[in-house]
């Protein structure tokens, strides 16, 4: 069925209607033809409608029908009959196909190519009816996503290309009975690792069901859904993992945690296992320890320039307690690493007390905490201490006694490294006074705080000018002015970065050097606000302006820039 009215056209309508305002559809106009975009989807996207509202008012203007796709069910044979990257492109749903008539869901009739392509690729006539866009999103990734061909690649997958290293000598499938051992298992397991690599996943969730169980990558921060598949095979998929682990796989009451390695193109990657039981069944997180994303050199993390020149001076110090702070997933452990990699040479006795121990490293001694036999942080650290070293990395600073030790250790010669979860920089000076460390101890010891984020980076592959939504430039305390000469941009979405318009990660930080100024406010207990307008003062880039530096670069969006320092501006 053919539109009645052009986008234009049903945009009058909706100002005529009340709906939307005329001054603001005005300027839209413009801003449709130069991102090649209907008006309307703007009009939902700058959210002056709610997609709902939209096609449903698309829907009695177009006398083009509205259909309730989760209550629909797609025959598997239409998916299979239509190409995925058509369905990608136009962002279209193919429901039905009866004799030279296919049925599509879309949310954009105007397309006039649609119906040409596939006319030319099928050879049949298109019918189409609505549906909101995030719907038809929903469906292309649940319909058209790996998980839909599951069986298929794991009956094409090469076992040689990904190899389970073993320790000790030890095979990892010794006794672990006929079902756990059999190939499809093996195979499966193994193509989910080869598929979290591929797509730069940090995490992998397995998650059970009642009838189902899923797997989610984590790619630059987000959840994505990568596999579903009958629950059948979730017991044994979960036997392979624990016996790599080398885990016991009759318990399943109580929480495990494991480690394994693979060898995967000449690559050797690592993956921290932590398994929790759940009503369904146990579900499992691997974390992707991968040894090559760490960085030698201070200048190969990713800070501009200020901050890291900044780090490299606080780590000169011969003595003295460096933290660093910020959210789980923020990239305290990688700065850190690679810090101790700038220092590792062999006239230094590097030592790290670490829950768990992520990274193993050549020329470092690395012990991880075992709280059921008394190795805890503080009792790590005290044992560590007793063995000489030069530098000593504490994995995370938790509580008032590990925070004691620490700042004495820094104190008596050593160079201390560790991580707090505070927004600020400054934020961790009072924090280790609530922790009961007397103020004139910090402020003789500490030498300095790095307070980071990771901000997501558009991608270079669809990245594209835009316009800086008016309530993001609100929420930064931005006037149009302050965006004068500066040059915005977004990812449209593609291929490459799964339609997010983001591909990759990078970090921004702010770093407080501590001279006596700082000493002096620390020792007469001044709230985390004083000290950091003292150190802004004095020359320190807030955590905004380095992210706001970044996305006058070009490197990421306003949107990032608000979502990692809204707390902090």
């Amino acid at each position: 069925m053919t539109p009645h009215f052009s986008a234009d056209k049903l945009a009058e309508l909706l100002v005529e209607e009340k709906k939307v305002d005329a001054e603001k559809l005005k300027e839209l106009m413009p801003l449709a033809r130069k991102e090649k975009k209907t008006v309307l989807q703007l009009i939902t996207e700058k959210e002056m409608m709610k997609d709902d509202e939209m096609i449903d008012f698309m829907s009695n203007h177009l006398g083009i029908p509205l259909l309730n796709l989760p209550a629909y069910r797609i025959p598997k044979e239409i998916i299979k009959s239509f190409p995925a990257k058509i369905a990608e492109r136009y962002r279209v749903i193919p429901l039905s196909r009866i004799k030279k008539l296919v049925t599509l869901a879309t949310s954009n009739p105007f397309d006039l190519m649609l119906k040409d392509d596939i006319k030319g690729l099928l050879s049949c006539d298109v019918a189409l009816v609505l549906a909101p866009p995030k719907m038809i999103s929903g469906l292309i990734e649940q319909y058209y996503s790996e998980s839909a061909n599951l069986d298929e690649i794991i009956e094409g997958i090469d076992e040689d290309s990904l190899e389970v290293i073993k320790e000790d000598n030890k095979d990892e499938d010794k006794g672990s009975g006929g079902k756990i051992d059999n190939a499809p298992v093996v195979r499966m397991v193994n193509v989910i690792l080869d598929g979290a690599l591929k797509s730069r996943a940090s995490d992998i969730h397995f998650e059970p069901y009642e009838k189902e169980f899923r797997v989610r990558y984590r790619i630059d921060g987000a959840l994505h859904e990568s596999f579903a598949h009958a629950k059948d095979v979730y017991p044994a998929v979960v036997a392979r993992v624990k016996i790599i682990s080398q885990l016991d796989i009759t318990e399943k009451r109580v929480p495990q945690d494991g480690r394994f390695r693979i060898k995967v193109h000449n690559t050797e990657v690592d993956f921290r296992v932590s398994i929790l039981p759940t009503y369904f069944g146990e579900k499992m997180v691997l974390r992707v320890l991968d040894k090559s994303g760490l960085k030698s050199g201070l200048d190969k993390l990713g800070f501009t320039e200020r901050p890291t020149s900044r780090i490299a001076e606080i780590i000169k110090h011969p003595y003295g307690m460096m933290l660093v702070t910020g959210p789980t997933g923020s990239g305290k452990s990688t700065t850190l690493y690679t810090i101790l990699g700038t220092l590792n040479t062999a006239d230094r006795n590097i030592m790290t007390i670490e829950d768990p121990v992520e990274y193993q490293v050549e020329g470092i001694s690395q012990t991880g905490v075992i709280p059921e036999v008394g190795l805890t942080f503080a009792a790590g650290l005290r044992s560590l201490l007793r063995q000489s070293p030069d530098i000593v990395l504490v994995g995370e600073i938790r509580d008032g006694e590990t925070a004691d030790i620490a700042v004495k250790a820094a104190l008596t010669g050593h160079l201390v490294f560790s991580t707090l979860h505070t927004n600020s920089a400054a934020g961790a000076v009072t924090r280790l006074i609530d922790m009961g460390v007397e103020p004139f101890l910090i402020a003789s010891s500490l030498v300095g705080v790095a307070a980071q984020r990771l901000m997501k980076k558009i991608c270079q592959f669809c990245k594209a000018p835009c316009e800086v939504p008016e309530d993001v430039m609100r929420r930064c305390h931005m006037k149009p002015e302050d965006m004068k000469d500066i040059k915005s941009f977004k990812g449209k979405g593609c291929a490459k970065c799964n339609n997010t318009g983001y591909y990759g990660r990078l970090g921004t930080t702010e770093v407080l050097t501590i001279d006596n100024e700082i000493r002096e406010l620390i020792i007469q207990r001044k709230s985390s606000n004083v000290i950091h307008e003292a150190a802004v003062k004095k020359g320190m880039e807030t955590l905004f302006e380095n992210a706001f530096s970044l996305f006058k670069l070009g490197q990421t969006t306003m949107e990032e820039v608000l979502r990692v320092t809204a707390s902090d501006h």
